[in-house]
């Protein structure tokens, strides 16, 4: 419950903001007396895409700790804390990048690494992670999300959600206001009329879902280059090939939705999945044809 109202809460604070960053710029009125002003049109969309993805990006890390309550570890606790602080560590090292903070949370088998610059960044991983595998494949797990960090795959994500975005909003209200356009002729009046209105929601679920679909592609991509940065990380890929197999037989534990793409997922739908299938992840990593 506390996730959702988090979300909800959340989403709701992202969309008053832009809202009144739109108004006092002037761009939220792309409709006028004369048609549709394309130049304000696009600035609108532009602010409404990238700014809920960008905002989003700048709070995740917060909002990560919060809502999966991790619990932040510097490795002067227990000797499996000082190993997994020193495991991150030594592959930032190697990666090179700055010391992710490093947290650990209570809940089914599931890791993710969130924030918003690579040297200002979060690896996180659950207790039943720990509990169901073996050191090795800990290892290879915590190299994963390290390289999601070194890729700039938090980046790369938002950046594609923010033009994804500003596709659905601007082309959406175009069409919205042809068809409007079309249905009014002859008409007189100063306003959009009901078609503009039906046509833009519909076309903004319908267009969303397109723009779902493009960025779970995207997001499966990155899986594949995580996994291989991973075996990079650790000089070999049989560790990782292992904590895929083993992942492979568990239940991922259920993260907040702002971080799900970047923690393990089981997918309901391969077109919608952020993750391929551990098969597909296990033969690209061996070489072998997916």
């Amino acid at each position: 419950m506390k996730r959702i109202l988090l979300f909800v809460v959340t989403n709701l604070a992202v969309v008053l903001v832009l809202g009144v960053v739109a108004s006092l710029l002037g761009v939220n009125r792309f409709l006028t007396a004369n048609g549709l002003n394309l130049t304000a049109l696009l600035g609108f969309a532009l602010i409404m895409g990238f700014g809920g993805a960008i905002i989003s990006l700048l709070i995740s890390k917060p909002v990560a700790k919060w809502s999966a309550g991790v619990k932040v570890i510097d490795g002067s606790g227990s000797a499996d804390e000082a190993w997994i602080v020193e495991t991150v560590r030594r592959f930032a090292d190697k990666a090179g990048i700055g010391m992710p903070e490093v947290g650990i949370f209570e809940g089914e088998p599931n890791a993710f690494a969130t924030g918003a610059f690579k040297n200002s960044s979060l690896v996180a991983v659950s207790t039943g992670l720990l509990q169901g595998m073996t050191r090795e494949e800990v290892e290879a797990v915590i190299g994963h999300e390290v390289a999601h960090i070194a890729n700039g795959d938090m980046v790369t994500m938002t950046l594609i959600q923010g033009v994804m975005n500003t596709f659905v909003v601007f082309l959406s209200r175009v069409v919205g206001y042809a068809v409007d356009s079309f249905l009014s002729k002859g008409e007189n009046r100063s306003g959009p009329g009901i078609g503009y209105y039906v046509t833009t929601i519909v076309l903004d679920i319908l267009l969303g879902f397109l723009a779902a679909i493009i960025v779970a592609w995207f997001s499966r991509q990155r899986e594949f280059r995580a996994d291989a940065g991973a075996a990079s990380l650790m000089g070999r890929r049989q560790p990782m090939v292992n904590a895929l197999a083993r992942l492979g037989g568990m239940v991922p534990g259920e993260l907040p939705k702002s971080i799900q793409a970047f923690g393990i997922t089981s997918g309901v739908g391969k077109l919608f999945s952020t993750h391929p299938p551990i098969e597909e992840r296990i033969a690209r990593l061996q070489g072998a044809p997916a």
